[in-house]
């Protein structure tokens, strides 16, 4: 039997916290992924099946913003990036799901500059 690997064990937890928590359309699941190198959040409405404001440290119009800072400094740019497009799309109170990672470093990151930009959670 193959043994599970790092990721497999993520997408565990992942399933695991997403038996708990479930995005509506008046609140709405804020997603964390992040990679070695970026960071990539989404607003997502469970019930409707839809992503509805979405912000990654890849999007071009964003590197010059991100450019000379840490990782952790830019997962923190990308939650008020976030907070910011989703109160234009008039979303206020979101659910946070982690997505399988610890709350720390860049994961606890966007979750702060969130707070800062206004979502509630």
């Amino acid at each position: 039997m193959a043994k599970a690997t790092r990721t497999d064990a993520r997408k565990r937890r992942h399933m695991r916290v997403r038996r708990k928590v479930s995005g509506t359309a008046a609140r709405p699941r804020l997603n964390v992924y992040r990679s070695l190198k970026n960071v990539n959040v989404q607003v997502i409405d469970d019930q409707a099946g839809r992503t509805l404001v979405s912000a990654s440290t890849m999007e071009a119009e964003l590197q010059e913003v991100l450019a000379d800072k840490l990782r952790v400094d830019q997962a923190k740019e990308i939650g008020k990036i976030v907070a910011a497009r989703a109160k234009a799309a008039g979303i206020e109170q979101v659910v946070f799901d982690r997505g399988g990672y610890r709350y720390h470093g860049r994961v606890k990151a966007v979750a702060d500059g969130s707070r800062e930009g206004g979502l509630v959670f």
